[in-house]
């Protein structure tokens, strides 16, 4: 019995299907307006309904590339899925809890504050807000801060969409406004819109581009992309061709070089051949002539030999080594031996 319910699970087992290869991965994007949208990250599903209502998180840095913004997050949600594309809705977004803390110091004050906050065309947020004085301030000054904080961010949701909420919270134009109106109570360090949260959706703007005009001009771009890495391909091999016929031709014309050297030097050795030659054969012609030549000019007159006494008679020792072994030579006698013996040799 054991033996056939295993049989059994595994037949099950392998009839089971696979959850991983049924899956397929979305493309997430940013809402229609004001992000166009912009595809901010990828997200894997069995379904268009196990998509809907994700939540993706993602830092400003990486939605924009501004770097001072790296500790806030952008949150998103899922509302629609159309093919590969899944939509989301901007719900809000909130600093970092170590920056949080890093801006808070014992000598320094704080005060937060909570508005809920209605746009022109009908959305609802929670704004929560973050004021860092220089120093410690009483709870008047705070109860200040907070009224004026209040009539700040009511006021510019009051004649702000949506769109334009979001740049100013996630861009500098509220934070400022804070900050100028601020500081004429405290000295202000810091004010910031810490965390934003939407609590009701408003009337929808069909504004910006549809989804197909996004598809063809990612594809126009990426075609584009595509171009210029080929030109730029293109460009570099025929500098690398180039470069590699100079070399050839620099070869080339060494090679040439050497050719005219080495005819230049055969012409020369040809031409002293035949005055080679022409002197050979004067010599030839006439060995006589040049024996009797270089007799007369070797001794032109007959000298008497030296005798022992005239030798005797010299001053011998005045004579240098070499011209002494040369009298010997020249009187058939040997050559070896020191200065006094080849003088004693000569006097014999």
């Amino acid at each position: 019995m054991a033996g056939r319910k295993n049989v059994q699970s595994r037949a099950a087992a392998r009839k089971q299907k696979d959850k991983w290869k049924a899956k397929r991965w979305y493309n997430i994007r940013a809402p229609r307006f004001p992000w166009n949208y912009q595809q901010i990250g990828e997200t894997i599903g069995e379904a268009d309904e196990n998509i809907l209502g994700r939540i993706y998180e993602m830092t400003q840095q990486e939605f924009d590339g501004d770097f001072t913004k790296m500790h806030v997050k952008l949150r998103f949600k899922v509302i629609d899925v159309v093919g590969q594309d899944a939509l989301t809705q901007f719900i809000g977004h909130q600093h970092q809890n170590d920056y949080t803390r890093r801006q808070i110091r014992r000598y320094r004050g704080k005060v937060d504050g909570i508005y809920d906050v209605v746009t022109t065309d009908g959305y609802l947020l929670r704004l929560k807000t973050l004021v860092i004085t220089d120093r410690r301030i009483k709870t008047s000054v705070k109860q200040a801060i907070r009224a004026t904080s209040k009539d700040i961010i009511l006021g510019y949701a009051a004649k702000s969409t949506f769109a334009k909420l979001q740049k100013g919270m996630l861009g500098s134009e509220l934070e400022d406004a804070l900050k100028e109106a601020l500081k004429t109570i405290a000295q202000v360090r810091s004010a910031v819109v810490r965390k934003s949260q939407l609590l009701q959706e408003g009337v929808v703007v069909e504004d910006g581009p549809t989804l197909d005009e996004v598809h063809q001009e990612e594809q126009r771009s990426a075609a584009e992309a595509k171009a210029r890495k080929a030109a730029a391909l293109e460009a570099e091999m025929s500098e690398e061709d180039e470069e590699d016929g100079a070399t050839e031709d620099g070869k080339d014309g060494d090679e040439s070089e050497e050719v005219d050297i080495l005819a230049a030097a055969e012409a020369l050795e040809s031409s002293e051949k035949p005055e080679s030659a022409a002197d050979g054969a004067e010599s030839e012609e006439s060995p006589e002539e040049t024996s009797e030549e270089t007799e007369s000019e070797e001794t032109p007159e007959e000298t008497p030999e030296e005798t022992p006494d005239s030798a005797a008679d010299e001053d011998l020792t005045s004579l240098t080594v070499a011209e002494l072994k040369a009298r010997l030579k020249s009187a058939g006698k040997p050559v070896s031996g020191k200065k006094d013996e080849l003088i004693a040799r000569l006097q014999e």
